[in-house]
């Protein structure tokens, strides 16, 4: 599952998508591509404070290796963009039956695993029925689970037949990693089609990758890469000061980039984010239940003066589960917006105008701790008492994603378009309004992308009305590179890094 630091639905027809060929390119980067003479054979090393949980992005890899591996290891019949453009990858072709509800696939001639099998319909067959398998942590299973039949008529050719419509199946299909059907311990090895290969992973140290020989498009643009994990910003940073690491893919410390701004051997790229932080109820378990409950702590939390305690004058308050890069994005951050009086209107209406008492379970890493201390202190001043819970990232999901046992919880949103989820009844927070789920349905039916967006704007609009969880604030996007370096991605779009294009100077 890959929750924290993933979209269900995405935006857009077969037939209106931008679907180009490219293998290693395209997207946002950081810097132009170097206009000087780089080092081919240079190794690029990638700081970061998100170490997969394991390799297998069905099985709970979660936000690390996405990062590492999405895109560098791993290819699917589509890749998203760092811009969030939909590209053609291991699909060089693909028709759509008249009723929208088959989808022909021809894969692309050459491609080979890195252990050198061949690509075949087989391992695209295989790399589906893994995501939407019982056993599956993915968290694109729901939306896949549209998948009705899967069919190889010939090595080349993948036929999918859906049970109904789903504009969005082409986007989907974007996440979903090819991986070869014969491969064995996918936690803790590989075996994708990618520029690059797996060299070593050393659990809480780095994971290496190096440019591989028998890549079907064009070769990386550096030999290797090495992802190097780091417990905190602190010491993050001072891998970057020392050239430890050459990049930073998400800076977690703003207060430490004047140091960085006024370094010309540096570059900072604030990027457009699709992260969220949220205060998730469990709209399931009283008090959360009602309504004017949640709309009165969201009403009681400051989170213009949380954004600036934790990020400076970084990242954007946004009142909704929809970032400005979605399609169907409105500004409703005035909706249950802070207002003290308010919030103690709306427990006294509900039968709470004594307050209550509540446990927040809090993920034990940066910036849940402090967020959770800053909403305790909020809270407290319209008489609800908090209980801090510190859960690490594993009792996280067991504890409230997969048994829902909880009354509160913050944590991350990585993906775009990840507003469907509040159609979906069994997603962990519970929020269940049937008009709500039927809008998500009809937009996932929808005949044009205007048609989707129109729905999924009503839908905003409600959940956001109906507080169905509080939307903290968007994070910043902050990428900081050696300034030997171009080609890095910005955006951090799904918490992907593309490294193939990164070029360093030597």
């Amino acid at each position: 599952m890959n929750i924290t630091k993933s979209a269900l639905y995405g935006g857009a027809t077969a037939a209106t998508l931008a679907l180009t060929l490219t293998a290693c390119g395209g997207g946002s980067n950081g810097g132009s591509a170097s206009g000087g003479a780089y080092d081919k054979n240079a190794t690029v090393g990638v700081g970061s404070l998100y170490e997969p949980q394991n390799l297998d992005n069905t099985a709970g890899g979660g936000q690390g290796v996405t990062e590492a591996l999405a895109g560098n290891v791993y290819e699917g019949l589509f890749r998203l963009t760092d811009d969030g453009k939909v590209e053609k990858l291991l699909a060089q072709d693909y028709k759509v039956s008249g009723d929208g509800l088959t989808y022909t696939f021809t894969l692309r001639d050459g491609v080979k695993f890195h252990s050198g099998k061949k690509l075949t319909s087989q391992d695209v067959k295989y790399s589906l029925e893994k995501v939407i398998g019982k056993d599956s942590q993915s968290a694109r299973k729901s939306n896949l689970e549209v998948i009705k039949d899967i069919a190889t008529p010939d090595a080349k050719t993948v036929k999918v037949t859906l049970s109904k419509k789903s504009i969005s199946f082409v986007y989907n299909l974007s996440y979903v990693w090819i991986v070869n059907s014969e491969a064995k311990s996918l936690k803790t090895s590989e075996d994708g089609t990618g520029p690059y290969t797996l060299n070593k992973w050393t659990r809480g140290s780095a994971l290496s990758l190096d440019r591989f020989a028998g890549y079907w498009g064009r070769a990386a643009a550096n030999k290797g890469v090495v992802f190097h994990y780091y417990k905190n910003a602190t010491a993050l940073n001072n891998a970057l000061l020392t050239n430890a690491v050459d990049v930073v893919t998400s800076e977690q410390s703003p207060d430490a980039l004047d140091q960085f701004k006024n370094n010309q051997n540096y570059k900072v790229s604030d990027g457009d984010s699709t992260t969220k932080l949220l205060l998730a109820f469990n709209d399931k378990a009283k008090p959360f239940t009602d309504v004017r409950v949640r709309q009165a702590v969201s009403s009681a939390i400051d989170d213009k003066k949380l954004l600036e305690s934790v990020w400076g004058g970084y990242g954007k308050l946004i009142g909704s589960m929809v970032p400005p890069t979605d399609p169907w994005y409105e500004d409703l951050t005035k909706v249950n917006a802070y207002d003290t009086a308010r919030a103690k209107k709306l427990l006294k209406d509900a039968g709470y105008g004594n307050g209550f008492t509540f446990t927040l379970d809090t993920p034990n890493y940066d910036p849940h701790p402090t967020a959770a201390t800053f909403i305790k202190s909020q809270l407290a001043k319209v008489g609800i008492t908090v209980k801090i819970n510190t859960i690490t990232p594993d009792e996280w999901y067991t504890k409230v994603y997969k048994n829902r046992d909880f009354a509160a919880t913050l944590q991350e949103h990585v993906n775009d378009r990840d507003l469907v989820w509040y159609g979906n009844p069994d997603f962990y927070w519970g929020y269940d309004n049937k008009q709500v789920t039927r809008w998500v349905e009809q937009a996932e039916a929808a005949p044009t992308t205007a048609a989707q967006t129109e729905l999924l704007k009503k839908v905003n609009r409600k959940t956001a009305e109906d507080a169905a969880s509080d939307w903290l604030y968007l994070y910043p996007q902050i990428v900081v590179a050696n300034s030997k370096l171009s080609g890095y991605p910005v955006n951090g779009l799904n918490s992907q890094f593309y490294a193939y294009d990164i070029q360093k100077k030597g």
